[in-house]
């Protein structure tokens, strides 16, 4: 098997466990406060990873995870993972998705206007036609928009943001020592929201197994994730991130009964479109 067939397969695994967690994660918050379940996963996120670190004989907090770039990116990472668990939480799991999928659009935006990065004409159009088909989704001025809908947008930003940043965080930090800086600022994330809304209580039997679901695929996923961006070609596997709303659509039809309008499965087919298309141009150059 090739290094590109195989990281391409990773990544295909790393979204469908994304969509999988996302899925108890919406499923957890319909009993508990969102922010008690995000809290949990954060923290049984942290104790994997560092159990993960320590079996390697790494450092579980090494000192450069609080060089200012490793700062920025926690801060761009607390503002995606509470923003986006909210609109999961609050929202369909379909139009959240689908707004999730500008995020390489806007690092592509902001890698030009940050680092000086050329995008020509080409993926400029590309770019606004996938902020187009976030538009289309959200539907602002019309009768269809909810001001909730921009809690997705939120958090699309402040992933986006955290991408950039991990381009200039130290190339020392591991995998697992910065699986253990994700799974911090999540739970941060879960600290702050349970904090204004309070409420947390023992969950039952079939939301603890709900959380379970939520924490044990979330961390195969990452796990997944990152051997997937270390094989092979990145402009061959990235696209595959696009997968992600697929499984999204077909969880939220059939477990949550979503049934996505005309305006959803166009933008999400623009911004899929724009966002396969600036990959291929990347590519190119």
């Amino acid at each position: 098997m090739s290094d590109n067939l195989r990281g391409s397969l990773y990544m295909v695994a790393a979204m469908a466990g994304f969509a999988i967690e996302d899925m108890f994660l919406k499923s957890a918050a319909r009993v508990l406060p969102t922010g008690q379940v995000i809290l949990i996963m954060g923290l049984s996120g942290v104790l994997v990873f560092g159990l993960m670190a320590r079996s390697r004989g790494e450092a579980i907090l090494p000192a450069a995870v609080l060089s200012r770039p490793m700062l920025i990116r926690s801060v761009f990472e607390i503002a995606g993972r509470l923003f986006y668990s909210l609109s999961l939480a609050l929202t369909t799991l379909s139009a959240t998705s689908a707004i999730l999928q500008a995020t390489p659009l806007v690092v592509v935006a902001g890698a030009a206007v940050l680092f000086g990065e050329r995008v020509g004409w080409r993926r400029w159009t590309a770019v606004i036609v996938g902020f187009l088909g976030v538009l289309i989704i959200l539907q602002p001025g019309l009768e269809g928009f909810t001001p909730l809908s921009l809690l997705a947008v939120a958090g699309m930003i402040g992933f986006a943001g955290r991408d950039l940043a991990t381009r200039a965080a130290p190339r020392t930090l591991s995998n697992r020592q910065l699986g253990v800086m994700g799974f911090a600022m999540l739970a941060i994330a879960g600290a702050i929201i349970l904090g204004f809304t309070g409420g947390a209580r023992m969950p039952d039997a079939a939301t603890a197994a709900n959380l379970a679901g939520c924490t044990a695929f979330g961390i195969a996923a990452y796990h997944a994730l990152t051997h997937a961006m270390r094989t092979g070609e990145v402009s061959v596997v990235t696209p595959f991130r696009y997968t992600r709303l697929v499984f999204a659509l077909i969880l939220g039809a059939v477990v949550f009964g979503e049934q996505p309008d005309a305006a959803t499965l166009t933008g999400s087919a623009l911004i899929v479109a724009a966002g396969v298309y600036t990959l291929i141009r990347s590519r190119r150059r």
